[in-house]
């Protein structure tokens, strides 16, 4: 059914499939070339909005910079040579290998789209002898009528945010898995798809990571082995998502490799590329009351009854010439700095707590790490992408503007719609991270109706914190201004609470505005939506047109 002369259209640089005509790595270029690069540093305006912002290990501005930090992925040329990045199916490839992202029964239906039918009937007679296959696992059979001489099937693991870690060292182990059969069964290339499905519900982006990572991780091991690891994407955005990420795993100058040393996320695995976990490590310490001393010179043998033999005791000094104290030392153990962390709460939470003597909510707690604000970011993120929120949507509370008078986005927050008797928290602020994300990527801006808020139940500064936390860094370094347009004296003190107790960076970008025609000198006036009660003041809602809280919840939310 294949063609024996191959043809490949491109786009941007990246070679695409063209139909059933087989393709030679010949006709793939490598990641190496540079009709690549331009792909890194201007992203496809087509895809501008990515599924998962670029994470940050530090709350540096640019990431330009290393901060002189040594790189966890340092240039290497040759590992280079051996990464290919092409939109198409990895079955019209000539490869040793490709792969399959199938279920534990390795069944047709469940298999990657359009490989049983490119291989014909063989391959899934082949596939019901195998007794199928766990998930992180891989199986090998041969290709029948593809071009690759084998077919690596693997089982991705089925992601949920309560599982997080063990849904990434699951999907690490399925890379390694097909790596490694490639070796065993001596065969040195390898085409492999995305093996995360969109029906497993798994995050495109974060998978990304783990793969790309795990690719990198294996080959460092064992490059001399394998000639050329072949990335294949099916849709634009994960070409467009494969081509930003895959220079901060495989920089190709010391450029990128000073700019990965800011963008890699702040956990990037073991030695393996699976996720780290401190808690379930392996601590050694020092025996107690082991005293430093040499070893003393070794005595004679004294020849001993075999019934006292067993009754020889070795002294500590005896012991601890065979001990090394490298081996025994940790930095920083685990345990201590959990416990010390839930002191640091209790301790904050016990206190006296200032922001809560004035009636501003619980603010106590310690600080996120960056690592640990990504991770929370992931997870309502990954949430809020597979939950439908159109009743908050509907609400009109949050929703996007045009852009202000320099260009950048702005998104409208009107304060009298939140009504806090009629609305579920939780599911508001997945609707927050879902509606933010497209924008925090670059310079935005917040303008913040408060017009007739006063009048309606606020949520306290302990749930405003919590919030800022889950949008992350980004958010905190590109919101360009916060717009307030009619705030009060109760406003002006909250907003003041928040620069004292919670962020003094992000609350002082407030601009107060007391008429529609100052807000208009920052946003122009066709860029926004205001509804009527807002173009008045909070004058208007006192008035005739209010209506009673019940009306108003309801008509909220139809």
């Amino acid at each position: 059914m294949y063609r024996s002369v191959a043809t490949t259209a491109t786009r941007g640089g990246l070679a695409m499939d063209s139909g059933d005509s087989i393709v030679t790595l010949d006709q793939v270029p490598r990641w190496s070339d540079a009709e690549f690069r331009s792909s890194y540093e201007n992203e496809d305006n087509a895809f501008p909005n990515s599924y998962f912002p670029d994470p940050l290990t530090s709350s540096s501005g640019d990431g330009s910079s290393g901060n002189g930090m040594l790189s966890r992925f340092p240039v290497d040329h040759e590992i280079n040579l051996k990464i290919y990045l092409w939109r198409g199916n990895p079955w019209n490839l000539e490869v040793d290998a490709v792969v399959n992202s199938t279920n534990e029964n390795l069944d047709e239906a469940h298999s990657s789209t359009g490989l049983h039918a490119a291989a014909g009937p063989g391959l899934a007679e082949e596939c019901a002898t195998l007794g199928g296959c766990r998930t992180g696992m891989a199986k090998v059979t041969n290709a029948y009528d593809l071009p690759a001489r084998r077919v690596i099937h693997t089982v991705g693991p089925k992601y949920a945010v309560k599982y997080h870690t063990a849904a990434e060292n699951a999907l690490s182990h399925c890379y390694r898995s097909c790596l490694e059969l490639l070796i065993e069964n001596k065969l040195q290339s390898i085409a492999m798809g995305c093996i995360y499905t969109e029906a497993k519900n798994y995050p495109r982006e974060p998978a990304a990571h783990v793969a790309i990572r795990t690719v990198r991780r294996f080959l460092e091991k064992q490059k001399d082995k394998i000639t050329a690891v072949v990335f294949c994407t099916a849709t634009a955005s994960d070409t467009e998502i494969y081509k930003r990420l895959l220079p901060l795993y495989f920089p190709r100058d010391e450029h990128e490799e000073e700019v990965a040393i800011s963008k890699l996320p702040a956990d990037v695995g073991d030695e393996n590329g699976e996720t780290i976990i401190d808690e379930r490590k392996i601590r050694i310490k020092p025996l107690p009351n082991v005293k430093k001393s040499a070893p003393k010179p070794p005595r004679a043998p004294v020849d001993l009854p075999v019934s006292d033999v067993g009754l020889v005791r070795r002294n500590s000094s005896y012991l601890d010439s065979y001990l090394d104290p490298a081996f025994m030392s940790l930095i920083k153990d685990p345990d201590q700095r959990r416990k010390e962390q839930w002191e640091k709460t209790a301790q904050a939470q016990g206190g006296w707590n200032c922001a809560k003597m004035l009636g501003f909510g619980d603010l106590g707690g310690p600080p996120l790490s960056a690592a640990e604000e990504y991770s929370l970011h992931s997870r309502y993120l990954a949430k809020a992408n597979s939950l439908n929120l159109s009743e908050i949507a509907e609400m009109k509370i949050v929703y996007r503007g045009g852009v202000d008078s320099e260009g950048r986005p702005v998104m409208v927050v009107v304060g009298a719609h939140f009504l806090l008797r009629c609305l579920d928290l939780e599911r508001f602020v997945l609707y927050v991270v879902k509606e933010f994300e497209p924008l925090i990527q670059k310079p935005y801006s917040i303008v913040y109706l408060h017009s007739a808020a006063s009048l309606q139940m606020q949520p306290d500064l302990g749930w405003m914190r919590r919030v800022q936390q889950i949008l992350g860094r980004k958010h905190q370094r590109n919101l360009h201004a916060i717009y307030i347009l009619h705030p009060t004296f109760g406003l002006k003190a909250a907003i003041f609470a928040l620069q004292l107790f919670v962020d003094s960076v992000v609350w002082k970008k407030v601009v107060y505005v007391d008429r529609l025609l100052q807000l208009f000198r920052y946003v122009p006036r066709e860029q926004l939506t205001i509804p009527d009660f807002a173009r008045f003041g909070s004058e208007w809602w006192k008035g005739p047109h209010r209506g009673s809280q019940n009306e108003i919840c309801v008509s909220s939310t139809i």
